[in-house]
């Protein structure tokens, strides 16, 4: 089939949570947004499901939050952590000066669901899925459109402005040719799903033990867990088999012991490569990339989402009167780089130091674990777990919405 022309002022490559934030803000604001998702649903599982209080103050903002807590979510007021035979509380979002002092635990497709629902309102919102982003229109120099494939065969989308918002393997920011900083990720993470029990412990925890990190995390009828390892060490651990695998978790999660047949193979296990990484300049002329197609961040903290969404209302908030001026400047996309550089930064250095500093010592740990100084620190003073809540809660410069 021939190609088909669009023209719009902004095209979103990823319905990811920067994509359809962005895209909503947009189209709230009145400009002609297009997003693009490869895949044909968000109902993709083992994606960061933690909506934190940052993000909750948005659809606060927003007028959205009641409707969106009647989706089925649990909430996590505190965090805890097992380390070997301690049990610590190490932060506590209670303090936060926003309306939901809890994080909301959903499955990341109803998050975007709800974003592509409220979003569908607005006239100058369109999405189409299964149409995945394969090259970049260049003139004189900047962008000035997409190549795509969809359904009906192959698009060609001019747009004042490409936003990049496809992740940690983006093919805008590859096609576009920005340089990329590898900060290093010791670590990958298993994740998988086990039944849960109403006679289960009620809370979300990470649980530290000689050689062991392993998180579950409270999905309602099951919990979806984390199993870190070391980098590339999987096919060790496959060498070993299922069930030795089954063994190792059903020692980390006594409690669900009965359960660990579930992961009947090794399909039933999802890898996920983490990469702390990001863009040395996130833009060109017509072009932006925000989230992980900036930043892939690494899962510790559970951060990436609210991040990523940051990314958006700051984006938003800067372009979107540009936008439908119908021009926008690269010295306008360069404030946006400079807005959402500092808390990138701050909270990628956090992650890299707790990798180094606390994963990685006690993934190769053969003794005894005895927590460190900080978090004995956060687990004896209730005024203490403030500053993890915070960070972790709000991040370093939460944007608000202003359009």
């Amino acid at each position: 089939m021939a190609d088909t022309d669009i023209a719009v002022r902004c095209c979103i490559a990823g319905g990811g949570p920067a994509g359809m934030m962005l895209g909503l803000l947009l189209a709230r604001a009145g400009v002609d947004v297009l997003v693009l998702e490869k895949h044909a649903d968000f109902l993709r599982d083992f994606r960061g499901d933690t909506i934190h209080p940052s993000t909750l103050e948005i659809m606060h903002e927003l007028g959205l939050l009641d409707e969106f807590l009647k989706l089925p979510h649990q909430e996590a007021r505190v965090l805890k952590a097992q380390v070997g035979p301690l049990a610590l509380t190490f932060a506590d979002f209670s303090h936060l000066p926003t309306r939901c002092k809890f994080i909301a635990l959903m499955p990341q497709w109803d998050f975007l669901d709800f974003l592509a629902r409220q979003a569908s309102q607005y006239p100058s919102f369109k999405l189409r899925t299964r149409t995945a982003v394969t090259g970049l229109m260049e003139e004189g120099g900047g962008i000035a459109g997409v190549y795509a494939t969809g359904p009906e065969g192959g698009l060609r989308i001019r747009a004042d402005l490409v936003i990049g918002a496809d992740g940690r393997t983006s093919v805008v920011r590859a096609a576009a040719g920005l340089a990329v900083e590898d900060l290093g990720a010791p670590i990958d993470v298993l994740w998988f799903r086990l039944p849960r029990s109403p006679a289960d412990p009620v809370d979300t925890m990470g649980r530290f033990e000689v050689g062991h990190i392993f998180v579950m995390i409270d999905r309602g009828d099951y919990w979806q867990c984390a199993f870190v390892i070391a980098k590339g060490t999987l096919e060790t651990l496959k060498a070993r088999g299922i069930g030795s695998f089954r063994a190792e978790v059903a020692a980390l999660a006594p409690f669900a012991r009965d359960r660990v047949d579930a992961l009947r193979d090794w399909d039933a296990i999802k890898l996920l490569t983490v990469r702390v990484d990001r863009l040395r300049r996130w833009h060109r002329p017509g072009l932006l990339c925000i989230g992980d197609a900036a930043h892939a961040m690494s899962p510790v903290g559970g951060v990436g989402i609210n991040l990523a969404v940051q990314d958006a209302v700051g984006a938003a908030n800067i372009l979107a009167g540009p936008l439908l001026g119908g021009r926008v400047t690269d010295a306008e996309l360069q404030r946006v780089q400079d807005r959402r550089l500092l808390p990138t930064r701050v909270t990628q250095w956090l992650q890299v130091l707790v990798q180094n500093r606390v994963i990685k010592p006690v993934l190769g740990s053969a003794g005894a674990l005895r927590p460190p100084l900080a978090l004995r620190l956060f687990a004896r003073s209730p005024f203490l777990r403030r500053l993890p809540a915070r960070l972790v809660g709000l991040g370093i410069r939460p944007e608000h919405v202003r359009i």
